[in-house]
């Protein structure tokens, strides 16, 4: 999966969810996905901003957390994801991405 083709995933997933009042960028090797969770519906893109939440991952990683294959507390624990900013927010994408 590219990057292009998990942000069209992810625009597609948030299209149908409320906002949650936070953002929150995943950093990989390939590039980033940012989501504006103050806005309703959340709005996804590739834009490389400031947010509330980063979580930096290898991309092959991001591909298998945002595909069901690794789950988000078992990549923090061993190490595959890391979070820089608000951990409370990181907490809140287990039911956004889900």
């Amino acid at each position: 999966m590219t990057l292009q083709e998990i942000t069209a995933k992810m625009q597609e997933g948030a299209s149908k969810k409320s906002a949650f009042g936070n953002s929150v960028k995943f950093a990989t090797d390939q590039g980033v996905v940012y989501i504006d969770g103050n806005q309703n519906p959340p709005s996804v893109s590739n834009d490389d901003k400031a947010a509330d939440c980063t979580i930096k991952m290898d991309f092959g990683d991001f591909t298998d957390l945002i595909g069901g294959k690794l789950d988000g507390m078992t990549a923090f624990m061993t190490g595959k994801l890391k979070i820089e900013g608000d951990m409370g927010v990181a907490m809140k994408l287990q039911s956004i991405l889900r």
